[in-house]
């Protein structure tokens, strides 16, 4: 493991899931306004990388950010921004919203 991975949480799209369900966590997008509006996983909150500063990112208290993208690559770079920027961790959705589709799982344009 490399020191850019310490911290790094990567979780499946289940548990995600259920985290969201019970209210414990909120998901944030890091995709661009299109592929957003084209399809997302409801009630996440779009937050494009291209935009991303350390000081704006999204904090919801008494909740943990997840973060996701596509595939998965962007929203692991946006969370080692973030550990690199002092956050002792981050977690994000491991293979992102290709994976939360292929286990089967509802986005906004299949409710």
């Amino acid at each position: 493991m490399s020191a850019s991975e310490i911290g790094l949480i990567e979780l499946e799209p289940e548990t995600v899931k259920a985290m969201l369900d019970s209210g414990e966590a909120v998901l944030v997008d890091v995709r661009e306004e299109e592929e957003f509006a084209e399809d997302h996983i409801h009630g996440s909150l779009l937050s494009p990388m291209s935009d991303f500063e350390v000081e704006t990112w999204p904090s919801i208290p008494g909740k943990k950010v997840i973060i996701s993208c596509l595939g998965g690559v962007r929203s692991a770079a946006v969370a080692r921004k973030l550990i690199a920027s002092g956050q002792g961790w981050a977690i994000h959705l491991k293979g992102g919203l290709n994976a939360w589709r292929d286990a089967g799982l509802p986005t906004v344009n299949q409710i």
